[in-house]
């Protein structure tokens, strides 16, 4: 057995928006309590298990533009998702790839190659307090993460012992590797209202933009407008990641990690949860299309990625 031990991390530059995140802070939403969490939640896996974290674990979520961080301790990291141009002490590291990292070294981030949203674990995970079951910081509210924000100048970011049972694993195969697209097609079941056809016909017809008012709550969607007068009042009911809502204006609302946790708005539409990563590397100017899927198609699909997922790098063992 090694023992690397990580004891913290000063951030030099946050970045345009980089937050802790877990999977989420899931069964509380019914007291109004959002679930937030990673935006790819499958991104952040892999990180994690790259490293021999839990699934689970605390990682960095970087958005766009990444932050400078100084190891102040030895350490072991591995960085999924968008590719950012990471580099450590000036020499460029890959992602996807399991990396030592030495005391005194800083870790730096440049141009966006692809995607939006990369992942940093560390072995050992970072510790942050946890609230109501997570570690995940939902920056509207102020709450989980580090302080209940973004990242800033000077921050300390503290991190775990880790106690390794097994090597490094490596890296993660490009074959078995994520790929991002600026103008993805995803896949939604209809509902969890009833829709008019029309209006289902035209969202799956037509391309939409992301707009400059998208963030991690969701993402505004330009494009042919849809119209959904409801007969009656609606009542506000739960929301899910991937819900396409239509406001009043017409114009869709793809909800996503940081979602109010309900809404009266109809929700037409639902991105199956095997295409969110994807949703999730979207940034405002890219051009999605949306295609219908059935339930069981859809199931299929989230089986699929997981099991070839675990085939490839399986879950830490308990």
């Amino acid at each position: 057995m090694t023992t690397v031990r990580s004891r913290s991390i000063q951030v030099i530059k946050p970045g345009w928006c980089t937050t802790v995140q877990d999977l989420g802070r899931h069964g509380y939403q019914h007291y109004g309590v959002s679930v937030s969490g990673a935006m790819d939640r499958l991104g952040l896996v892999i990180a994690n298990r790259l490293v021999n974290n839990p699934d689970e674990a605390a990682a960095l979520e970087i958005t766009i533009v990444g932050p400078e961080l100084l190891f102040e301790d030895a350490a072991v990291l591995a960085i999924t998702g968008a590719d950012l141009s990471p580099a450590i002490d000036g020499h460029s590291v890959p992602n996807w790839t399991t990396v030592a990292i030495h005391a005194g070294s800083r870790l730096t981030f440049g141009r966006r190659r692809t995607g939006a949203r990369s992942y940093v674990a560390v072995a050992g995970a970072f510790e942050v307090p946890m609230l109501w079951g997570s570690r995940s910081t939902h920056v509207s509210s102020c709450t989980g993460g580090f302080n209940g924000r973004a990242l800033l100048a000077n921050d300390l970011l503290r991190v775990g012992l880790d106690q390794c049972e097994r090597p490094p694993i490596g890296m993660l195969a490009p074959g078995n590797r994520p790929l991002y697209a600026d103008a993805p097609a995803l896949r939604v079941i209809s509902g969890p209202q009833h829709a008019k056809a029309a209006s289902l016909a035209v969202l799956t017809a037509t391309p939409y933009t992301l707009t400059s008012q998208s963030n991690r709550m969701g993402y505004r969607l330009e494009g042919q407008r849809l119209h959904e007068d409801p007969a009656h009042p609606r009542l506000s009911d739960g929301t899910a990641m991937g819900a396409l809502q239509i406001p009043p204006d017409g114009s869709p609302i793809l909800l996503m990690a940081d979602r109010p946790t309900t809404g009266g708005y109809p929700k037409i539409a639902t991105v199956i949860s095997a295409d969110l990563p994807q949703a999730a590397q979207l940034q405002p100017g890219d051009i999605v299309t949306f295609r219908m899927t059935t339930l069981g198609e859809a199931e299929s699909a989230l089986s699929n990625q997981w099991r070839q997922l675990n085939d490839v790098l399986p879950p830490r063992k308990p």
